[in-house]
């Protein structure tokens, strides 16, 4: 890169993406609802003071750190990169876009990272299977759920969270601090949660837990707090993740480096704000969670949106059947105690 970019990134406080948490993005001015965009959303309109009618944010004319494909650039002119300049990612005119060494991100698309490995389910609440909490007369998730491989005698290994379970026979916990599981269909979520001796909870379970009692439209309750939940990544994951606003990218939501993003799915439990009384955690954001609605119906929103198709516990997306899988795509389970 150039002296100016480099310059640029220092004065940005920019850190290796995985090690300070930065997501070395920026918003963007275009925004895409998820009702025929195969689960992915891009969220509301954003633009940040400065920028372009205030000017740069830095002294050598950067405009901000910014992300393609992961790895971490700055927004500055492409006549200033040496490097690959990527459009679509940056605020301001059409030349000013997201420089980066081209080198690419530390995600390999084949790799089959297990995260979640020695992971187990805490004790449940009243009278609930472990991994669940009470909720009138049935039992729910206390978390998002995760795979774990089985055979007939149990447990054999921990799944990668960043893959469809395609061919293998995996069961559903629900454990904290783990990565959910992503890239998974309706259909497959059902079976996860049938081995583990659970179901997918229906429409009206998933609201009741969601809602509670007084029909809060969040679950925290009536009033959308910023920042309690995962849901408000400013670039979409898979704008940053191709580097561009073209409709190909569309056809490429199961790409397994989406949700290996920064600041993409976020650990269950890691917004400990956002649960209900009773105890169930993002049930609002971080990943749409399959109802069992045989026609097809996944509810919360996620990472990047909690508002097109509905308010937190009302958002609801019913363009898809209940094979369609894509990075955005989780469960939970209920059971009846």
């Amino acid at each position: 890169m150039t002296r100016a970019v480099l310059l640029a990134l220092a004065l940005a406080g920019c850190g290796e993406p995985g090690v300070d948490g930065d997501a070395f993005v920026v918003p963007t001015d275009a925004s895409m609802t998820d009702g025929g965009v195969d689960g992915g959303s891009m969220g509301e309109d954003a633009s940040v003071d400065g920028f372009v009618d205030g000017g740069p944010i830095s002294m050598d004319g950067g405009f901000g750190p910014c992300s393609a494909a992961g790895e971490p650039g700055v927004c500055i002119h492409v006549d200033d990169c040496d490097g690959v300049s990527t459009p679509g990612l940056c605020p301001g005119p059409a030349a000013i876009q997201c420089c980066t060494s081209g080198e690419g991100g530390s995600c390999d698309p084949d790799a089959m990272p297990t995260p979640n490995d020695g992971l187990t389910e805490g004790p449940g609440t009243g009278g609930c299977p472990n991994g669940m909490v009470r909720v009138g007369a049935f039992c729910i998730d206390r978390y998002e759920g995760s795979l774990v491989l089985v055979d007939d005698g149990g447990p054999i290994g921990s799944w990668s969270p960043f893959h469809p379970p395609d061919g293998v026979r995996v069961a559903a916990i629900s454990a904290e601090g783990a990565v959910p599981q992503g890239y998974i269909s309706g259909t497959q979520a059902a079976a996860a949660c049938a081995e583990a001796g659970k179901r997918l909870c229906t429409n009206t379970e998933w609201l009741s837990a969601c809602r509670g009692a007084t029909d809060r439209v969040y679950p925290y309750g009536d009033t959308r707090v910023d920042g309690r939940c995962n849901d408000a990544r400013a670039v979409h994951p898979a704008v940053e993740r191709f580097g561009t606003t073209e409709d190909w990218i569309w056809s490429r939501l199961g790409d397994a480096c989406i949700n290996q993003l920064p600041e993409s799915v976020a650990l269950t439990g890691a917004h400990p704000d956002c649960v209900t009384p009773e105890g169930a955690f993002d049930m609002m954001g971080n990943l749409h969670e399959w109802t069992s609605d045989p026609e097809g119906t996944f509810r919360g929103g996620f990472y990047a949106d909690t508002r097109v198709n509905g308010e937190g516990c009302l958002y609801r997306t019913t363009a898809h059947s209940i094979g369609h899988w894509d990075y955005s795509t989780g469960f939970r389970c209920c059971s009846t105690p």
